[in-house]
Parts: C-alpha cells; sequence; structure tokens
C-alpha cells in the first residue's frame, strides 16, 4: 500500500500523524490486534478502500496491544474500531469486520462530512465557469495551502492555460496525492511526445524487437497518446528484455500509467499481475 495512504501509529506519534494532520484530511484509524481474527478480516478491506480515496483520507492503524493508552483515551472495548478524525476531532466510527460496501460508505460519508473544500469549485469547472473556479480554488489554498483538491483543481486548470512551470510548482504541495502524481505523469508525458513527434519510434521498436530501449520509448509515447493498455504492452516487454534499463525506466513508467489509470482499474489490476510475473 503507499504509505501516504496507510500509516501505522503509536501511543507517542498519534498526536501528530492523527490528530494534527486530521486538519488538512480526515484520517480513519482502525483499532486493531494481531489476535483478533475479525481485524485480519476487516483489514485487506479498509486498506483497499482506503487506496481507492488516496489523496482524500488517510488511514492510519493501531496495535492496540502495544498502544493501550491511545486505546483507553478513546474508549476501546471491541475491536476491530474504527474513528475517523477531523480537526482532531472524531466525526464518525463504526465497530466490528463491516463488509465492503458498508465500508466504502463510511469512507465517503466521512470524506463528504469532512469535505477539502474545493467541491463548489469543482462544480463550477464542471460547468465550464473556469475563471470562477479558478478563483474559489486559489480562496482556499490562501487558507489552506496544502489542500489536495484545490491544488490539483487549479494546477489542471493552469496546464489548460499553458502556465506549466506554475502548475509543477503547485503540485510539488501535494508530492503523495494520486491525482497530483497523475497530473505530472501527464506533463511528462506531453513534453515526451513533443520532443519526439518527428521520430519512428514506432518503426525502431518494429526493427529492434529485443532492444529494451526501443521497446521503452514506444511504450511511453503511446501512453502519450492516450492509448495505455498498448502501452503498457510494450513497457512490460521492455522490463521481461532487461528490468535494469535505464535504472528500471519500463517499470516506473508502468506505474506511473497505474497512477493515471487509478489503481482500482482492471487494466492496472491485470498489469500489475503480469509485471510482478516478471519481477518475482
Amino acid at each position: 500500500m503507499p504509505a501516504a495512504t496507510v500509516i501505522e501509529v503509536t501511543d507517542a506519534t498519534f498526536a501528530n500523524e492523527v490528530l494534527e494532520r486530521s486538519k488538512t484530511l480526515p484520517v480513519v484509524v482502525d483499532f486493531w490486534a494481531p489476535w483478533c481474527g475479525p481485524c485480519r478480516m476487516l483489514g485487506p478491506v479498509i486498506e483497499k478502500v482506503a487506496a481507492e480515496n488516496e489523496g482524500r483520507v488517510v488511514l492510519a492503524k493501531l496495535n492496540t496491544d502495544e498502544n493501550p493508552r491511545t486505546a483507553m483515551q478513546y474508549r476501546i472495548q471491541g475491536i476491530p474500531a474504527v474513528k475517523a478524525f477531523k480537526d482532531g476531532k472524531v466525526i464518525a466510527d463504526f465497530t466490528g469486520a463491516y463488509p465492503e460496501p458498508q465500508v466504502r460508505a463510511f469512507f465517503q460519508k466521512v470524506i463528504g462530512a469532512a469535505g477539502t473544500g474545493a467541491s463548489t469549485a469543482d462544480d463550477l469547472l464542471r460547468k465550464g465557469d473556469v475563471a470562477g473556479a479558478e478563483r474559489e480554488y486559489r480562496a482556499i489554498l490562501e487558507k489552506s495551502p496544502n489542500d489536495a483538491g484545490a491544488i490539483v483543481g487549479l494546477a489542471t486548470i493552469l496546464l489548460a492555460r499553458g502556465a506549466r512551470a506554475e502548475a509543477e510548482k503547485l503540485l510539488e504541495r501535494a508530492p503523495t496525492d494520486r491525482r497530483a502524481k497523475a497530473l505530472k505523469h501527464r506533463i511528462f508525458l506531453d513534453e515526451f511526445r513533443q520532443k519526439h513527434a518527428g521520430e519512428d519510434l514506432e518503426g525502431e521498436a518494429r526493427r529492434n524487437p529485443r532492444d529494451p530501449r526501443a521497446r521503452y520509448r514506444w511504450g511511453v509515447m503511446l501512453a502519450a497518446q492516450e492509448k495505455y493498455e498498448q502501452a503498457l504492452d510494450e513497457l512490460l516487454e521492455s522490463v521481461r528484455l532487461d528490468r535494469s534499463f535505464a535504472d528500471g525506466a519500463a517499470r516506473k513508467a508502468m506505474l506511473a500509467i497505474f497512477d493515471i489509470l487509478g489503481l482500482d482499474s482492471p487494466v492496472t489490476r491485470e498489469y500489475q499481475r503480469r509485471l510482478s510475473s516478471i519481477l518475482f
């Protein structure tokens, strides 16, 4: 799981990693213990749903056996117990091994209740009021400079305008947000497409099918054209030919496409499986 999506917390780190962090994003805390069977059932489910909502919520896991002080402070009497924090306060909770649909509904409730403040701006942008959306995003960032939703929204507007440098600088404020990472990947792909537009990368790959560099370059160009499955096929072949080529460039390019498509995409899951079968 991405480090930004799931974190381990203790009595010593709870105040900073949960209470303080929840002033920026809602933090869902899973109180669990190794001996707890229902905890082992809930764990993979809640981690999967947290990954789907990367950038909008953080999942923290606290072992109640090793950290009894925090468990007592929040009156944990049965586990698994799940509590969502925003601005240092509990805004929602449940106890027991909820099935996936209910866990997903809980996360949506938490995200909706917490809000990033960017929803109004998002609505304006969807309606085509770019100027209004930009004003809203900038107003949000004046109050909350690291609001991921506003960062991504404003960066999207800036990129459409051609203000790439400002967009890239803005995106640095949200280094772990999947949407921000996806935008940075798109910037790289657009630059690659422009730089190599006059080259016959496809022909090079066809003439040299066992050259990992040729397969990599053609794969990246396909990704720049948003032909993601074809791109992944080329990049996977580059990895198969030489996984160490250019410090793992083809593997990194595949991971970038996974960010763009999203962790829950069937294409992502299929090519993650294929990539793992080569690497491991």
